[in-house]
């Protein structure tokens, strides 16, 4: 028997972020997870190696890796529309539960234990807190190489997005923003190797 699953998570990348909004550059979700594994494991390596804490900067990246693996069925649904009311939210997170159960359908049954844990987001709590983290961050990065094109569509995104990772207050995305962020804002002339 042919299991269709890496076919499938092959296929994200046929998925557009922000479809709403004027892109200067496109960002296809394949792009978005990677993004978002890099910063997640950095973000469990600042966690662990300058606030000392039990976390597993590989599992972090294994999990950002398959965090929109769900969007391979539902598609990119733009963040106003899928959090616009309790009801849509709900039933939003009931089709995202479905896809996941399809996904997990795809594989042998001997490995689906290996993948539920990082579809499902069933690491441990700070492990998954920084995944989501990271998830934020990386959005932010793309509002933020936005502007710098000159691209104002994505200027309040960038404020409610940025909004939304103070409120997580946590050290590591502190650290974060404090010592990288800024780099982002840069052209690669200005980046120093």
């Amino acid at each position: 028997m042919n299991y269709s699953f890496y076919a499938l998570i092959s296929r994200i990348k046929n998925i557009n972020r922000w479809a709403l909004m004027r892109n200067s550059s496109t960002e296809n979700v394949q792009e978005h997870s990677h993004m978002t594994a890099v910063i997640a494991h950095a973000l469990c390596v600042i966690s662990r190696d300058v606030y000392g804490n039990d976390v597993d900067p590989n599992l972090a990246a294994a999990e950002a890796l398959f965090h929109d693996a769900t969007e391979i069925f539902t598609g990119d649904l733009p963040t106003p529309v899928k959090y616009y009311g309790d009801e849509i939210t709900s039933a939003y997170r009931r089709i995202e539960d479905a896809a996941c159960d399809s996904l997990l359908g795809s594989l042998p049954e001997s490995l689906r234990p290996a993948y539920e844990e990082l579809l499902k987001g069933r690491t441990p709590e700070r492990v998954h807190l920084l995944v989501k983290a990271a998830d934020k961050l990386s959005a932010y990065i793309k509002c933020l190489e936005e502007l710098r094109c000159g691209n104002g569509e994505f200027r309040a995104a960038a404020a409610q997005t940025k909004e939304k990772l103070e409120k997580m207050d946590l050290p590591e995305v502190r650290y974060f923003m404090e010592k990288f962020i800024g780099a982002f804002e840069l052209t690669l002339d200005e980046l120093s190797f």
